[in-house]
């Protein structure tokens, strides 16, 4: 065999190989339906409802059996949180979210939103909290769930 196409053979060897190579490590991702772009907006909407109202029940089952939100893993943690809350805001704050992206991932979705708390007792209402949400979603028999979900605030602590 001449040279000429052994090295014709080797080449496309390896661009071959390069292909295959860059198929399998690109995550495969799944498309999303216009139907979860609605059910994740709807489950970003109940779980501000949930926290203004306190309902330790109702958020907790927004994420999955493992979820985190901030750190806080499994519904028993995430109960502890927003029962936490009930003091401080005793029904008088409300959580808004806007700008929600959601892109597919392997796994189910990321998404990403931005928040606005506010004090409905002061007039004007009083801004509290601004920050950005960061989620991780899946789509489980119960609809999307939170798998994890992280907040970092705008404003640091004086």
């Amino acid at each position: 065999m001449s040279r000429y196409r052994v090295l014709v053979i080797v080449s496309l060897a390896v661009a071959l190989m390069a292909g295959v190579t860059r198929t399998f490590a690109q995550p495969r991702t799944t498309a999303l339906r216009v139907q979860d772009y609605i059910d994740i907006q709807q489950l970003d909407a109940a779980y501000n409802h949930a926290l203004d109202a306190s309902d330790a029940d109702r958020l907790t089952s927004l994420f999955t059996q493992y979820g985190s939100l901030a750190g806080n893993t499994e519904h028993e943690a995430l109960a502890q949180v927003i029962r936490g809350t009930e003091q401080m805001w005793q029904g008088n704050w409300r959580h808004l979210y806007s700008n929600l992206t959601i892109t597919s991932t392997a796994e189910g979705a990321n998404g990403s939103s931005f928040l606005l708390a506010y004090d409905v007792t002061t007039k004007p209402v009083t801004i509290t909290n601004t920050g950005v949400y960061t989620d991780k979603l899946v789509k489980t028999p119960s609809g999307w769930r939170f798998k994890e979900r992280t907040f970092n605030n705008d404003a640091q602590p004086r």
